[in-house]
């Protein structure tokens, strides 16, 4: 609309009703991109997103192009990505090199919370300084410390962060965020229970008819209570499988 057009050329300027049209064109730009979901359990953390292979010549073994929606950040810290990868890999290495400077100056790891928000921080002074554009990515990050355990949080352009239980970001956010409002409960969810409800999810949301591993990632965060560390792990398309069938199978059935 005209009104608009005549506020959006900058992201720091305000609009008459006090709107960053730039900001939320940032977070639109997201809601087009691939989905990504993830869920707290009693057991542990799942993050789930989903996978487009646009060619087949694309070499996916490849340094680089192996995960292009997850990464470790720390130890105890991973993020999902959805959005523009190449503005991830931005936030991604300073949040790296963040963790690290504060695990050599405390000789401890880095508090989820005080990491997402400082990553937030460098989201928002990209929305108020003259000549940059916000970074057109949303993270979910999957973590465990001694302060608060599992620890869930979504981050978008404009610097905001909360804490989920269970999020979808991403292509047919508010689709997934509904069928994790009708199926997900805390108290019962175990780590499997939050990996077929993640492939659930990823499979109403995406637009192909029946889900198989090689569509989306599966990865899970862990404590190990035994060894005392945090154990990050991708779930393999040998693990995926029986996963995909059940859901498609349910799926063919309600048909």
């Amino acid at each position: 609309d005209a009104m608009a057009r005549r506020y959006d050329s900058r992201t720091t300027i305000f609009s008459p009703e006090g709107r960053l049209y730039q900001v939320e064109y940032a977070m639109e730009s997201i809601s087009n991109s691939g989905s990504a979901i993830g869920i707290l359990s009693n057991e542990g953390i799942v993050l789930a997103t989903e996978k487009k292979v646009i060619s087949k010549l694309l070499d996916t073994g490849a340094v680089g192009c192996r995960r292009e929606k997850m990464y470790r950040l720390d130890e105890h810290v991973a993020v999902a990505v959805a959005g523009l990868t190449a503005d991830a890999n931005i936030l991604i290495n300073k949040a790296r090199l963040t963790a690290q400077q504060y695990q050599f100056t405390y000789q401890e790891l880095m508090p989820v919370d005080q990491l997402v928000k400082r990553l937030c921080d460098i989201k928002q002074g990209y929305t108020q300084f003259g000549g940059m554009r916000p970074f057109g990515v949303s993270f979910l990050y999957a973590g465990w410390d001694e302060q608060n355990g599992y620890q869930l949080y979504h981050s978008d352009p404009s610097g905001n962060y909360a804490g989920w239980k269970a999020h979808a970001i991403g292509a047919n956010n508010k689709q997934a965020q509904n069928i994790l409002n009708q199926n997900y409960n805390l108290e019962e969810c175990s780590l499997l229970d939050a990996q077929k409800l993640a492939v659930k999810v990823l499979a109403k949301s995406m637009d192909s008819t029946s889900l198989t591993p090689d569509k989306l990632e599966l990865s899970v965060l862990r404590y190990n209570s035994e060894t005392e560390e945090v154990e990050f792990s991708y779930v393999s398309d040998e693990e995926l499988e029986p996963l995909t069938s059940e859901i498609n199978n349910e799926a063919d059935t309600t048909r």
